[in-house]
């Protein structure tokens, strides 16, 4: 068998195993709460690498080591500010979160969780933020399609359109029957693949190279410069920049609500520490594959033409080609983990947000979820229809997209979690001001406005929405609420409470 065919068992064995686990979470799903949100049963484990598989996308095996085969370790004070915003989200937003969205009316989604929390009778809140998420997040399953379209392309010659589809229908398909769980548990698979591979890549690059001291020498014969936190081309505004990305966690949908699903608040401690130790395992990985790459092909071949493909080069040179189509694979389960989360958090704004906003009539579970896999549907045609001809211009929008719900949530997110005194005027001026502020800040150049857009939008976010509160009146019943939460809170803490609100 040659090469590729080695590679295409390889992706067949990894899609059959996604397929599985989707009518594995079919069987245990029979309300909007398990369909939504696993019916809040995650552990730990499945949390915290669903919340990481989610969030890195293919960047992390293919962007991020380009970044630092190009830069050198100067690019590291971005995965040291995602970092950091992750270890915050997970310490502060989680347990709270968890809490109070059970608190506030057994939220499923963020919109409707500010709704309630707000009292927001209007529901303009809910409204608003839905809109903010199906349109953004439209883009961004868009996006992701179109990095599986040229996945494939790239890998085996695959027509992109073909690749596309095979990449959306997968995904689609365990997304839409097994909705939250099988999200997550597709996500822990997918997580460990990916962790795995950033590790066994570099590792057998050492052994290549003759170890630690030769990848050293080489790379200090090539170019010293590469061990430099603080580069030629680094200044103070991208630094800041860098570790501006953290701040983005905070507002994130499809990160945070795998918060919500935890079985218990104190779960969030454990989660923590397994979603930062993934983290930074896959972060340093994908710089040590870099560097080796570095070694290797500076030294041997010369520059790769795409430095983002260090990581498939790597793979398909040191193993086995049917060991390398997993090496492949993972790169492809970063892509798909990011899309059935979005695609999750679309049907949820679509059904829980929207359509349930402007029509309050009591649907039964059954009919709930299958209007849930119906807008999981519509949203995945819209998207695969949005990237047939692979524009660009979509994949662009992945990082505003992250400044965008970055400072329109973030603020409000944080704000509603610790401080009584929000108003729903305040969490509306606020939402708009961060979205307004990041789009058109991206769109103005030179100076000051090559700070990443993400950290005005915040801070003005920030600003408004406090300032407005203070000048509007809080909902009768939300002191209340808010004061049961922190109790709650307080109480899984001391260990006195080791089941959720509900029971």
């Amino acid at each position: 068998m040659n090469e590729q065919t080695y590679q295409a068992i390889s992706m067949i064995i990894y899609f059959v195993a996604m397929i599985v686990i989707g009518l594995w979470a079919y069987q245990r799903t029979d309300d909007m709460d398990d369909y939504m949100l696993a019916g809040r049963n995650l552990g730990p484990l499945s949390t915290a690498l669903s919340a990481g598989a989610s969030d890195m996308s293919g960047w992390l095996l293919m962007g991020l080591p380009g970044a630092f085969y190009l830069s050198g370790m100067s690019t590291m004070w971005l995965p040291i500010g995602l970092t950091v915003g992750a270890w915050l989200n997970w310490k502060y937003t989680a347990p709270r979160l968890r809490t109070y969205t059970e608190v506030a009316d057994n939220s499923l989604t963020i919109p409707t969780f500010l709704s309630a929390r707000l009292h927001d009778g209007s529901r303009l809140i809910q409204i608003g933020a839905g809109v903010i998420i199906l349109v953004f997040f439209t883009f961004y399953v868009s996006s992701g399609m179109v990095a599986g379209g040229r996945f494939f392309e790239a890998s085996f010659g695959v027509d992109y359109r073909l690749g596309m589809v095979l990449v959306a229908g997968i995904t689609v398909l365990y997304t839409l029957v097994g909705g939250f769980l099988a999200v997550a548990y597709t996500d822990v698979v997918q997580g460990l693949m990916m962790v795995t591979a950033l590790v066994a890549v570099p590792v057998a690059g050492l052994f290549r190279l003759g170890g630690p001291d030769s990848l050293i020498s080489t790379i200090n014969e090539l170019d010293p410069g590469t061990w430099a936190l603080w580069g030629a081309s680094t200044s103070l505004m991208s630094i800041v920049s860098a570790a501006a990305w953290g701040l983005g966690y905070f507002g994130q949908p499809h990160i945070i609500v795998r918060f919500m699903a935890l079985e218990t608040p104190q779960q969030a401690k454990a989660g923590r520490r397994i979603g930062i130790g993934w983290m930074a395992l896959a972060c340093l990985g994908a710089a040590a594959t870099a560097l080796v790459g570095i070694a290797t092909y500076r030294r041997d071949t010369g520059q790769l033409p795409n430095p983002e493909t260090v990581f498939i080069a790597l793979g398909q040179l040191l193993f086995h080609p049917f060991v390398a189509g997993f090496m492949l694979a993972a790169i492809l389960a970063a892509i798909m983990s990011t899309i059935s989360s979005q695609l999750l958090v679309s049907s949820s704004a679509l059904v829980e947000d929207l359509y349930h906003a402007f029509n309050r009539k009591e649907l039964g579970e059954k009919r709930s979820v299958l209007l849930g896999r119906v807008a999981v549907m519509i949203v995945s045609v819209v998207a695969a229809l949005m990237a047939w001809q692979a524009d660009d211009s979509i994949l662009k929008l992945v990082s505003f997209a992250w400044a965008g719900f970055g400072a329109s949530f973030g603020p409000v997110v944080l704000l509603a979690l610790f401080w009584r005194r929000l108003t729903r005027w305040g969490a509306l001026a606020g939402m708009t001001t961060g979205a307004v502020v990041a789009a058109v800040w991206a769109n103005l150049p030179g100076g000051i406005f090559d700070l990443y857009e993400l950290l005005p939008g915040f801070v003005a976010n920030l600003i408004v929405t406090i300032v407005v509160s203070l000048s509007t009146e809080v909902a009768p019943g939300v002191d209340a609420e808010f004061d049961e939460a922190v109790a709650l809170v307080a109480d899984f803490r001391k260990g006195e409470l080791t089941t959720s609100v509900e029971n």
